[in-house]
């Protein structure tokens, strides 16, 4: 019986994924970034999450600067649940921000 209620409640739940974002810094030209989003099936809060712990706790991660990881939970629009910065993140940001109003 019980499988059957999880039949019928996994199509309601959400869906997980983490974005990992890079930025690459080249002197004269604008900043470029790469995202990688590894997305998770509806109702994988857990592996979402572990996964997410496991990135921002790499070695790699943290000496890849500058570098953002993203926890989103998606149902109807995507909302970010954690996000960790590594590097000057904010700072490209708005280098970048500043380029597009020009």
């Amino acid at each position: 019986m019980k499988a059957i209620g999880r039949g019928v409640v996994k199509p309601f739940q959400s869906k997980y994924e983490v974005v990992c974002t890079t930025y690459q810094v080249i002197p004269g030209l604008p900043v470029s970034k790469n995202e990688q989003t590894h997305a998770f099936e509806r109702g994988a809060s857990l592996q979402a999450r572990d996964f997410y712990t496991k990135v921002v706790s790499s070695d790699m991660t943290k000496t890849m600067a500058p570098v953002e990881v993203k926890l989103r939970k998606i149902y109807l629009s995507g909302k970010t649940i954690e996000q960790a910065e590594f590097g000057p993140v904010q700072h490209l940001k708005s280098l970048n921000a500043g380029k597009k109003k020009k």
